[in-house]
């Protein structure tokens, strides 16, 4: 028997006409006739008698409302219960590390469900390279991070996460490039570039473009888009980024390379280190999100 159909019940009893109860519980009343039909059908027996415009119980339903009262009583309890113990079990504190990148969007909205759930946590977000955010999770300064793939991450656990990361050029819009819908190899030739100095993002390069690194015109390093986007304003280079990761001014224009070039970003968190249980229940909402 169905606590909802135990709740429906009672507020029935309470009111005595079905369409005083639908009006209380915020359904229609063709709606909670059905249910309380069907829980007459279950029970194999009547419940009300109708008396004009009022429903009196029989003394099935009599007996049935007391057993309901406390049956409800002890339901709404051990929600109340379970509601305080996570609020007491789940408080404390995450610090995470992201990227600059699409699926920062992916941490704020299960940070947004998870305080939800959880209003006594609280959270710390270091955002920076990936050098940077790596050797803050190694020497256990953070919890967990964003990174964005290609990565090293043998000695992570890590999730997956959905959104796709579209590599391009970020140029000025008064690049001759501006106007392409796609950037290839063959465009970059003599072209002055702005590349990461990660070498995982310059070894993607290489093997998209075929060409070595030390071919090609490479004018400066950056950790942070944010950095270069007046040097891509001023046409002084062109920075190979990932779409929306630059905090894009009117000036510039991102175009996607072709053959398209795709990543995704992992949260991750060391192996062998115990994380706290607020940690753990974090990365289960990940998992029960991204990992189905």
């Amino acid at each position: 028997m169905e606590i909802r159909l135990l709740r429906y019940f009672v507020t029935i009893a309470e009111e005595g006409s079905v369409s005083k109860a639908a009006e209380v519980l915020h359904i229609t009343q063709p709606t909670l006739s059905r249910q309380l039909k069907a829980l007459e059908t279950q029970l194999e027996t009547e419940l009300f008698t109708r008396n004009k415009n009022h429903l009196n119980l029989t003394q099935a339903g009599l007996f049935l409302k007391s057993r309901a009262a406390e049956i409800l009583e002890l339901a709404d309890q051990t929600e109340e219960e379970f509601i305080a113990q996570k609020r007491q079990l789940f408080s404390g504190h995450i610090s995470i590390g992201c990227i600059e990148a699409d699926n920062s969007d992916t941490m704020s909205l299960m940070l947004e469900e998870f305080i939800a759930d959880y209003p006594e946590v609280t959270f710390s977000i270091y955002t920076g390279t990936s050098d940077e955010i790596v050797d803050r999770l190694d020497k256990g300064l953070l919890d967990l991070a964003i990174l964005l793939e290609p990565i090293d991450t043998d000695k992570y656990h890590k999730i997956i996460l959905p959104k796709v990361e579209r590599w391009g050029l970020l140029v000025s819009k008064e690049s001759f490039l501006a106007d392409s819908k796609v950037v290839q190899p063959k465009d970059l030739v003599g072209m002055p570039l702005l590349i990461s100095g990660r070498s995982e993002v310059q070894d993607l390069l290489e093997k998209w473009s075929h060409k070595s690194i030390s071919d090609m015109n490479i004018i400066g390093n950056f950790n942070l888009s944010f950095n270069i986007i007046s040097l891509v304003e001023r046409q002084v280079g062109a920075a190979v980024a990932i779409e929306g990761a630059p905090t894009y001014a009117g000036k510039t224009k991102f175009v996607p390379f072709e053959p398209a070039v795709q990543t995704k970003c992992v949260l991750v968190w060391r192996r062998e280190r115990e994380t706290s249980p607020v940690v753990r229940e974090f990365i289960r909402y990940f998992r029960q999100k991204f990992e189905k």
